[in-house]
């Protein structure tokens, strides 16, 4: 190592001087430490001894001997009449000579060294992968209304069933076999439903959106909402949801038995018991609806009904229900629903109300009784207008029979044919005001159902 202090070369620089080279290698010269900014380069080697004896002694004396294992003993001497040794590994053998099992075999070192490698990688291509995932779980949490979920649910802390349980997209995948298409029991513009069956080998339907915006998470949180706050017999059971995908996905209870439009419009098969059995149930949920939950549906129709092995109803879809604060006649919202469904009041105004499903049970009263889509009757003027006086005209004419399904024109159900036709006359009214509450609807429906139950059995039930 050469050492230039300032003494020597005060001309160049105050600052003492310093570098290693090899000596056999390099004469000094003064010119170098002008260019040493440059980046010069000198050839260096280093060497090192150990110990203060030569390898013959060294080895006599395992525990002070420093060379271990595969290695094998080098003399050297730090300065004339000065012993000492070095450590290297044997041929083949590559390492620390100075270690124990320092020097492994050079072919098992680079298996190893490989090996090593391959791990090192697998597990940060695995620990990198499982951050994405756990991101990506993240943000779709975020972006399905996650946040907005957890604020409303927590908001409300005196509603029934206020935890919906969350699955995760894996439990999902299984349960319908990764989203298989021999499980699709149902498909239109919102997207696809299958059919699936969980660990604990309960059926369930999962509603997955074909595509996701704004608008959709909104339904998406108002529909967990609403039925989070839930629990009667015949309206559908919100098992759970997932927000960990790309598109929020939600878990009911799996109906067996299609839904009402399917019943009534394709089938064609049901008797005037079990059409007043599901009209009943159906005025019985949203009756539940209006005055212990103060929630509107907002889209009462056939292809919302699902029912059971038993035809029991079931109303689903509430992706656009609203909640009406106690205290609250109605709600000013942009109109939504299903054209030929929708309340012509609310249509004209935006003021949703009570009444407003009331309109739309009396169209499923007219389907049930025709077995006809409402948009498919010929019914005179608008839609709107003409559905209540298309009937009363009608009844006046006595030929409502011309329009009942096949399945109703029995002469003995007339007086419970004709008592329906009216109930939906008065639900149909294009003035709220004048439509009865669904409560009294479904205390004439009640009626009805005994009435008939009573001409079944000639008369033997009293239906005062």
């Amino acid at each position: 190592m050469y050492v230039v202090n300032d003494f020597q070369v005060s001309n160049y620089s105050k600052c003492g001087q310093g570098f290693m080279v090899d000596n056999t290698k390099y004469n000094f010269n003064v010119g170098d430490l002008m260019t040493m900014s440059n980046d010069i380069s000198f050839p260096v080697v280093l060497e090192w001894f150990v110990g203060n004896s030569f390898c013959n002694n060294a080895k006599m004396d395992n525990e002070t001997n420093m060379c271990k294992g595969k290695s094998v003993c080098q003399d050297a001497e730090r300065k004339p009449g000065h012993p000492a040794y070095r450590c290297t590994c044997s041929d083949a053998y590559g390492g620390n000579p100075y270690v124990n099992d320092g020097c492994q075999g050079k072919a098992m070192a680079a298996i190893f060294g490989v090996a090593g490698a391959t791990i090192v990688i697998t597990l940060t291509y695995c620990g990198i992968k499982k951050w994405k995932i756990i991101k990506d779980r993240e943000y779709f949490f975020k972006q399905n209304g996650g946040i907005m979920l957890q604020k409303l649910l927590f908001a409300r802390k005196d509603r029934v069933n206020r935890y919906a349980l969350i699955f995760n997209n894996e439990e999902l995948k299984k349960a319908t076999d990764n989203f298989s298409k021999t499980n699709i029991i149902g498909q239109g513009g919102y997207g696809v439903v299958y059919k699936g069956i969980l660990a604990n080998k309960t059926s369930v339907v999962i509603k997955k959106s074909k595509v996701i915006d704004q608008s959709q998470i909104n339904q998406f949180v108002n529909e967990v909402i609403i039925l989070s706050n839930i629990n009667h017999p015949n309206i559908v059971k919100l098992i759970g949801c997932c927000l960990e995908t790309h598109v929020p996905l939600l878990v009911y209870e799996y109906i067996i038995n299609n839904t009402l439009c399917h019943h009534i419009h394709k089938e064609a098969m049901m008797s005037l018991e079990t059409r007043l059995k599901i009209a009943t149930e159906t005025a019985k949920a949203l009756s539940y609806m209006h005055t212990t939950t103060q929630i509107i549906h907002r889209d009462v129709k056939p292809s919302n009904i699902l029912l059971n092995d038993e035809f029991s109803a079931k109303v689903l879809d509430f992706g656009i229900s609203r909640f009406v604060p106690p205290g609250q006649s109605h709600l000013s919202t942009y109109v939504e629903g299903t054209i030929g469904y929708v309340d012509p009041e609310y249509f004209c105004t935006g003021k949703l109300n009570e009444k407003s499903d009331v309109y739309s049970f009396g169209v499923v009263l007219v389907e049930l009784l025709t077995g006809k889509k409402i948009h498919s009757l010929e019914i005179s003027l608008n839609i709107f207008r003409g559905a209540a006086a298309y009937l009363t005209s009608l009844l006046e004419r006595n030929a409502l029979f011309k329009v009942l399904d096949k399945q109703l024109k029995s002469e003995v159900y007339a007086e419970v044919v004709k008592g329906i036709a009216k109930i939906a006359i008065n639900c149909l009214d294009l003035e709220g005001n004048n439509r009865p509450t669904i409560k009294k609807v479904l205390t004439e429906l009640e009626h009805l159902r005994c009435v008939l139950s009573s001409i079944n059995a000639k008369g033997h039930i009293s239906c005062s």
